[in-house]
């Protein structure tokens, strides 16, 4: 609705005060020479006016806060930086988003367009320097939308289109440039207008007759398997999929899962490696998972029924992507589920059957876990007993951010969105940024980052731990710390099993030796800094860990020694 009283004076205000209306609470920002009509007019207008802005002394950490916020809260915030060269930090996040579907609106300042003449034309040099024919151009590739701020009263109209274009399914971010003249031009009377709100598109629904069609194959399925990579944030889908699977038998595996979909306690979920369960599977439902497989070594049987189903099931940006299929139903996940058991009403005794059987596999698959997790708690440890103390940590509202850390499988996660991976473009020094967002939206839970030793140092550690300090944010920071770049040697290990590398006594370019002190970094921001070296240790650790947390309300960092796996 549009506010009446909020008639902006300038571009600055109408982008700002457009941005509170269109719900954005936060304005992360890393500011430069482009912003002076921005910060004068956070001096000129009340704060409950405006988004809360934030100060972050980095660009991808600005980047993965908006985006950890938006997993927790599903509301969409807006990053600011500095014209090119802060767009050029900003743009491994703006991939982390596009990859992960998450809408966020990410502005950067233009060096100013005029050298004379104008108010904001250019009066340093590196107003010069910083100029190029196509800002836009280095995000083009990756974001749903992007344009170039022309005049002062443009700005409320575009980013009320940006943000209604980020929230569309399929969602994801959106980029505005903003030149520094009709930042501060002021606006005429006769142009001025109250802000106004775009909602986003209404959600799709699906073909009933494609509907129907697979609800025909589901009933002749004879071993049918969902695959999920992620839910919606606030767990709607997931709670419509572990009904509507419970109902008919349908086994659920998690692979390359970004945000866990089902409990670990839920009688049909079949984990996380989804090898087997697709190799003896005749009906498989793809639920808006763009790598439901590795079709190199993981293709489904011939003989199996193959459905993608989502807002995009064909993941038209990806260039190339080639799995097989019998049907594609575009639509919201939600409705398809919705739609499927209107049409099938309750199972039967086939269904029960499956049903018992998974709920055996499951518990069996579980106990395996467990016992396997407790085999590593030596010196050093393994990421199976990381992962196992962690869970036995978190309560049922806790989440954890793992960037190559934490094995989803090793956990007993309450619930769905308890458990976030990296997104599958890889982008890393993700999870910790994302925890500090996560911790903002929703200031009481336990928030846990788990990182490998080369991820922290990818997540510009020290602004991270300045924001955590700066904003009061206790999140609980784990550094899985096996003094190398594992996931590389991995891949020399899988692509040159018999090579002389992986003979060799030191794989180049994979070692991180020696590994600084991690301890002094966090401590530079009054964390709570441990180095636990043993395995036997952990558990006491991370009780000191959440204690200090919930009782002093400051960040904790746990160096972990940990030891090399040739599987993750």
């Amino acid at each position: 609705m549009a506010g009446k009283t909020k008639i902006p004076g300038d571009g600055a205000e109408a982008v700002l005060l457009s941005l509170k209306e269109n719900g954005v609470d936060y304005l992360f920002a890393n500011a430069g020479t482009d912003f002076p009509p921005i910060i004068e007019a956070y001096a000129k207008r009340s704060a409950a006016e405006l988004p809360q802005p934030i100060t972050v002394p980095h660009e991808s950490v600005a980047m993965g806060m908006a985006h950890g916020y938006y997993l927790v809260s599903a509301r969409p915030q807006a990053v600011m930086v500095h014209v090119n060269v802060g767009l050029a930090n900003a743009v491994m996040g703006a991939i982390n988003a596009a990859s992960d579907n998450v809408p966020l609106l990410l502005m950067s300042g233009r060096t100013p367009i005029t050298e004379t003449g104008r108010a904001g034309a250019r009066a340093t040099p590196i107003q010069y320097g910083q100029e190029m024919y196509d800002q836009s151009g280095m995000v083009r590739d990756i974001v749903k939308y992007t344009y170039e701020m022309r005049y002062p009263e443009q700005g409320t109209a575009l980013v009320s289109r940006a943000m209604a274009i980020a929230r569309t399914a399929p969602q994801g971010p959106v980029y505005l440039s903003l030149p520094r003249e009709p930042l501060g031009e002021l606006i005429k009377e006769e142009q001025a207008a109250a802000i106004t709100v775009q909602p986003p598109t209404s959600r799709a629904v699906p073909d009933p007759a494609s509907l129907h069609q697979l609800a025909s194959w589901l009933k002749e399925a004879k071993s049918p398997l969902l695959l999920g990579q992620r839910g919606d944030p606030h767990g709607k889908l997931s709670a419509a999929v572990s009904r509507f699977c419970n109902r008919f038998g349908i086994a659920v595996a998690e692979p390359f899962c970004v945000r866990n979909l089902l409990a670990s306690t839920d009688p049909v979920l079949a984990g996380y490696q989804a090898g087997a369960k697709i190799a003896e599977a005749d009906l498989i439902l793809v639920l808006d998972s763009s790598v439901p497989w590795i079709e190199l070594n993981q293709a489904p049987p011939e003989k199996a029924r193959i459905i993608h189903l989502g807002p995009d099931p064909l993941f038209a940006r990806m260039p190339v992507r080639s799995y097989r299929s019998d049907l594609n139903i575009g639509a919201d996940p939600l409705a398809i589920i919705e739609g499927l058991e209107a049409i099938m009403g309750s199972g039967n005794a086939a269904c029960r059957a499956r049903l018992e059987k998974l709920s055996q596999q499951s518990e069996q698959r579980r106990a395996l876990a467990r016992r396997r997790a407790e085999q590593g708690a030596g010196r050093p440890m393994s990421a199976e007993w990381i992962s196992h103390c962690v869970s036995e940590i978190m309560d049922d509202r806790a989440i954890a951010f793992s960037e190559l850390c934490l094995l989803a499988g090793y956990m007993e996660l309450a619930g769905p969105n308890r458990l976030f991976g990296n997104p599958h473009s890889g982008g890393l020094g993700w999870a910790l940024p994302a925890a500090l967002g996560a911790q903002m939206a929703d200031r009481d839970r336990l928030v846990i980052a788990g990182m490998g030793d080369g991820s922290y140092m990818f997540a510009n550690p020290v602004a991270c731990h300045q924001m955590a300090e700066a904003l009061s944010l206790p999140v609980l920071t784990l550094i899985k710390n096996n003094a190398s770049w594992n996931a590389v040697r991995r891949s020399v290990l899988r692509g040159y099993p018999k090579g002389s590398a992986v003979q060799s006594n030191q794989m180049a370019l994979t070692s991180l030796a020696p590994s600084p002190d991690f301890r002094q970094v966090a401590a530079a921001s009054n964390a709570h800094a441990e180095k636990v070296e043993d395995g036997a240790e952990l558990p006491a650790a991370l009780a000191r860990a959440v204690a200090i947390i919930r009782e002093e309300k400051r960040q904790v960092v746990l160096d972990l020694t940990a030891a090399l796996s040739d599987d993750h």
